[in-house]
């Protein structure tokens, strides 16, 4: 049974450390979710994303609805029996990869009609249809399908996305609740792009509709990074304070530690997994490219100090010399630093938080940013 209390108050800011209890685990806030798309996160095992810390990854809706398909993973009860996953697990709803890979999509207000990126053929994704592959893939948190749109937009075209997510989130609650099924829940989207009115009115059309936490959609899609925080500070304020609120798709470490300051308690990012394979590795003084010609007789690891697998046995010049070989080995041991910097950072923030030194956790995250 999904259950969500706040246990610590940042004095100073509207960070927050709490706990999300699910069928398959304890999620402990603030939280980074390693984004598995297609059934994995790209390059690593479960037992090495286990080793990393993560708690719980996500799947993809439409990517798997496609390919393999649910005919494939009824077979396994549910896409943790597949993935060979025992930890919890968020699904989106599929709309934001229908609208930004699919071809031909065509919006009504069933839902969206759209060609497959993958072999060209025709679906149509209604918001029952999201709960009922969402249902198949057996995960702890399922997302409404909502309307995201893209930066710039019209407030006509905003305000069309805001009236069609808050339709579709109606119906997405009523085909969730019809399956009777307590091992899950289901999070209501925010939408209403960079128009301040919109976002409070979608904010609160999903609250009388009512679900067990709030994502805000429709962020880091294009506009500036102040914008980003100016909407994500307006919007968080508004949610209930007893519920989980989720930014969707953000962000770098700097978003991360900012956007936990307005009072954000998770969030996913495709950006450790993917600059990784392109050779872009974090540390706490601020990322490095590892095919710098300085690397290539460097004995250090990645990060002194840093106890991920990688850093623990292996040496920036043979790091360097896999990624320009373009050695797979290249990107799995890229990949294991990047996800366990992004998790071991949010649980240092979370620590802050916990004994209320969240500012001075802030503050020393710049000093050394600067150095």
């Amino acid at each position: 049974m999904f259950d969500f209390k706040v246990i610590a108050q940042s004095s100073d800011s509207r960070a927050r450390a709490g706990v999300i209890q699910t069928d398959h685990g304890v999620i402990e806030t603030p939280v980074f979710m390693p984004v598995g798309t297609l059934g994995s996160v790209k390059s690593l095992s479960p037992e090495e994303l286990v080793e990393a810390g993560a708690q719980i990854i996500l799947g993809n809706t439409y990517h798997l609805y496609l390919r393999p398909g649910c005919d494939v993973i009824d077979k396994f009860d549910g896409l943790h029996g597949f993935i060979h996953w025992d930890r919890p697990i968020l699904t989106d709803s599929g709309g934001f990869q229908v609208f930004s890979l699919a071809r031909l999509a065509k919006l009504s207000e069933e839902g969206v009609t759209f060609q497959s990126h993958i072999d060209g053929s025709k679906h149509l994704l209604t918001p029952g249809k999201a709960i009922e592959i969402q249902t198949c893939l057996g995960s702890d948190i399922m997302m409404c399908l909502d309307n995201c749109i893209q930066y710039p937009a019209t407030r006509e075209q905003s305000l069309a996305a805001l009236e069609t997510t808050t339709n579709w989130a109606q119906r997405c609650k009523q085909a969730w609740q019809e399956t009777e099924n307590d091992s899950n829940t289901l999070f209501g989207i925010v939408q209403g792009s960079m128009f301040k009115d919109l976002r409070r009115r979608s904010a609160d059309e999903l609250m009388n509709i009512g679900f067990n936490g709030y994502a805000i959609g429709g962020l880091s899609v294009g506009e500036p990074a102040e914008m980003m925080l100016e909407m994500a500070d307006f919007t968080l304020p508004l949610l209930p304070q007893d519920r989980p609120r989720y930014i969707m798709g953000v962000g770098t470490p700097e978003n991360l530690i900012e956007l936990a300051a307005l009072g954000a308690d998770m969030f996913d990012c495709v950006l450790p997994t993917r600059n990784a394979r392109n050779g872009q590795l974090f540390t706490q003084n601020g990322a490095i490219n590892i095919s710098n010609s300085q690397f290539k007789e460097d004995t250090g690891p990645i990060e002194s100090g840093c106890r991920c697998y990688t850093c623990r046995n292996y040496s920036r010049a043979y790091l360097r010399h896999l990624y320009m070989a373009r050695e797979l080995l290249a990107y799995r041991l890229n990949t294991i630093h990047n996800i366990y910097h992004f998790i071991h950072f949010i649980k240092e923030m979370r620590k802050a938080i916990l004994t209320d030194n969240f500012e001075s956790f802030r503050k020393d995250f710049y000093s050394k940013l600067d150095n």
